[in-house]
């Protein structure tokens, strides 16, 4: 099971795991209404290194990105669920639009990122500055929170 760490927590951590030889892999997003393409990509993130880091937007920002209407469930809850998956080592909250400054203070080896976001990977400069390898991974066809919304929405009497 994941821990949830605070920014400082984790770069504290990050500092043991290279000390160790892990590889640290890191993956974002909001993570709202967790589904089956969200776990198959953690997967596949966590099978790119040792340890798997997933920041999530904090509610705020995920209200700046996503609208009003979101988050459909708060940060705490979608931490616990993120944290809860076996891919998943360890969890921390962004409060920016994007985790550069916090990819810039991790450093991870492997920074990932669906391939939707391909045309623009937040912390692509700073990884690949230091070293570290950046991949856009396929998406599981199918899966989407804002899809999911609106069907739930539509089916409302």
């Amino acid at each position: 099971m994941g821990q949830l760490f605070t920014r400082a927590g984790l770069v504290e951590r990050r500092k043991d795991w290279k000390a160790a030889g892990e590889t640290v892999v890191f993956t974002n997003g909001c993570y709202d209404l967790l589904h089956p393409g969200h776990v198959r990509l953690l997967e596949s993130a966590r099978s790119l290194g040792g340890v798997l880091i997933l920041a999530l937007n904090a509610d705020e920002s995920v209200a700046r990105l996503k609208g009003p209407s979101r988050p459909l469930i708060p940060q705490a809850d979608r931490a616990a669920l993120a944290a809860s998956l076996a891919a998943v080592d360890a969890v921390v909250f962004f409060e920016e639009d994007t985790p550069r400054e916090l990819i810039a203070a991790v450093l991870p080896d492997v920074l990932v990122k669906g391939a939707d976001w391909s045309h623009f990977i937040a912390g692509r400069e700073e990884v690949e500055a230091a070293g570290g390898l950046v991949r856009a991974l396929p998406l599981e066809p199918g899966y989407s929170s804002t899809n999911i919304e609106k069907d739930i929405l539509a089916r409302t009497p």
